[in-house]
């Protein structure tokens, strides 16, 4: 049955007037993205098959061209339409982590962060530049590394930090396993660039790993 033929309420883009976004589905927001469906399936059932293929929407956002446009009904410009879509996402937040304290903003952090890191097949080490209002002025990928490990080297920090004229700085790297808990060479890293950072009076707020569909916080854990 063609979505056309569904019950008013049951049909996505309705249900999202009439009762939000919120309200959806993953399967029913992927259909309004999709907008049309292919000979025999609905944009609701290619949809599902999307998320069923790839595990959830973060594996689909992050999946490859090649991967995203092997199922059959998509092709290039779809594929270019959701990568837009997801950095229109990236843009709000980090507007929104811009305009005003970012400790204030902690959902706009997460969330920045899980679109930029979740998904990736290695480690990526990344640093939010902040000024004395804590406002975010810059956002860096500083290292990339294997699907376990990454280097990170505290002088490159210390220079990436002076060339924003940072007051304060935020970390976070992603964990490929899926695993949010930090290792011991998590903490040990995050103490030697506090000590490397505070010698010319640069501020770590926060460490975040983001693994699966977590985002681990050090400042909340107590770690800093």
């Amino acid at each position: 049955m063609s979505i056309i033929d569904w019950p008013a309420g049951e049909r996505p883009r309705e249900k999202l007037l009439e009762r939000g976004a919120s309200s959806l589905s993953d399967a029913e927001l992927l259909a309004i993205f999709l907008r049309t469906g292919v000979v025999g399936k609905s944009a609701v059932d290619l949809a599902r098959e999307l998320l069923a293929r790839f595990g959830n929407l973060t594996q689909l956002i992050a999946s490859s061209e090649k991967e995203f446009c092997e199922i059959h009904g998509l092709g290039k410009a779809k594929y270019v339409q959701l990568q837009a879509v997801v950095e229109i996402s990236r843009r709000a937040l980090q507007e929104e982590m811009g305009a005003g304290d970012a400790l204030n903003s902690p959902r706009a952090v997460r969330e920045y962060l899980q679109l930029l890191l979740r998904g990736r097949q290695q480690e990526v080490f990344v640093a939010l530049f902040l000024d004395a209002q804590h406002r975010v002025t810059a956002s860096e990928e500083l290292f990339h590394g294997t699907l376990t490990q990454t280097s990170v080297y505290p002088r490159e920090v210390v220079k990436r930090a002076l060339y924003h004229n940072a007051a304060a700085i935020i970390f976070a790297h992603n964990h490929p396993s899926g695993v949010a808990e930090p290792s011991q060479s998590d903490q040990l890293l995050t103490d030697a660039l506090k000590q490397a950072l505070a010698l010319v009076d640069v501020r770590v707020l926060d460490h975040f790993i983001v693994a699966g569909a977590g985002c681990l916080s050090f400042a909340e854990k107590g770690l800093l």
